[in-house]
């Protein structure tokens, strides 16, 4: 008999999205599938919408993320996963689209005794739609390369064997609200998993105003303080680990906080300070003496003239 696989999915205040995706899964030509959607407590109309699903289809189920766990996709997630029957698990995003072999072509490289399958996908526009770049995934550093962003998996491609998860200590951290699918797939990479790669195009990530992916380009602290703690995190796992280069994970995060703290004084962020501090830090455990001056020059020169921010370049 086929295996089961588990599709979990958090979601909030998707009623604008939702259909799609629930549609896209319904589609799949490997039918043997349980579909765990847990609400963060939307506020629209996303549970009416699921719910006329959930009349017509029985592999779909329903379930309110429970009120004494932290509000959050990762609390969604890591409950779905408490809820899941499937051998293999797929954590999906409410936004996201499945072509119709998505599941059957997952299932067939994963099950050649592989811990994970990982495919590609096309980044969408939403309000412009248009198919803007494809993922990449295949790399010959693989830790390194996802650790400066060369290559991405998110949420959506990967599928787990559940025997392999079962023995991870833990799953999507809690405490991060950006960058989480980051960390959690890192984590399960340096754990060494038999992977099995899906070299073409099986989802459609959609790109949108209200992506969580977005809040980082409109500055949102909590975000962006967010992706610095995950960052500094992996920074502390990965030392001495002898398939990485910390100094150019090193470099490649001082130059993030960099970008941000560049963005943040020229859009009058009153957390500036607290990005000059991030960088300064970075710098200084690089040894990069000449960066610091540079950063403190353009920090004082644009807080007094509104200019020289280009020095952070």
């Amino acid at each position: 008999m086929s295996p089961l696989v588990s599709i979990i999915i958090p979601t909030y205040n998707r009623a604008h999205l939702i259909s799609e995706t629930l549609d896209s899964i319904v589609a799949q030509t490997y039918t043997n599938w349980e579909c765990i959607i847990v609400d963060d407590d939307s506020t629209d109309n996303t549970v009416e919408i699921i719910n006329k699903y959930i009349k017509n289809e029985s592999r779909f189920q329903y379930h309110l993320r429970p009120k004494g766990r932290q509000k959050g996709p990762n609390s969604c997630r890591n409950f779905g996963y408490e809820l899941s029957k499937g051998k293999f698990i797929n954590w999906f995003d409410s936004d996201d689209i499945m072509l119709s072999c998505f599941l059957e072509k997952q299932i067939c490289s994963i099950s050649k005794q592989a811990d994970m399958s990982v495919c590609k996908l096309v980044y969408f526009d939403f309000d412009k739609e248009i198919i803007t770049k494809e993922s990449t995934i295949v790399s010959n550093n693989l830790i390194e390369d996802y650790l400066l962003g060369k290559i991405q998996f998110y949420v959506s491609p990967p599928m787990w064997n559940k025997v392999f998860l079962i023995k991870q200590v833990e799953l999507f951290d809690e405490t991060l609200t950006n960058l989480d699918d980051w960390d959690f797939n890192l984590r399960m990479l340096y754990q060494a998993p038999k992977i099995a790669l899906v070299d073409e195009v099986l989802i459609k990530y959609r790109i949108h105003a209200s992506s969580l992916s977005q809040e980082i380009n409109k500055l949102n602290f909590e975000e962006i303080k967010s992706e610095f703690r995950a960052r500094e995190k992996h920074l502390k796992l990965i030392k001495g680990n002898k398939n990485v280069n910390l100094f150019v994970v090193q470099t490649y995060i001082k130059d993030r906080y960099k970008y941000i703290l560049r963005d943040v004084m020229v859009q009058g962020n009153v957390q500036r300070r607290y990005f000059l501090k991030k960088l300064l830090f970075s710098q200084v455990k690089l040894f990069d003496f000449a960066g610091i001056l540079k950063t403190l020059f353009s920090f004082i020169i644009f807080s007094i003239f509104r200019k020289g921010y280009k020095f952070l370049n």
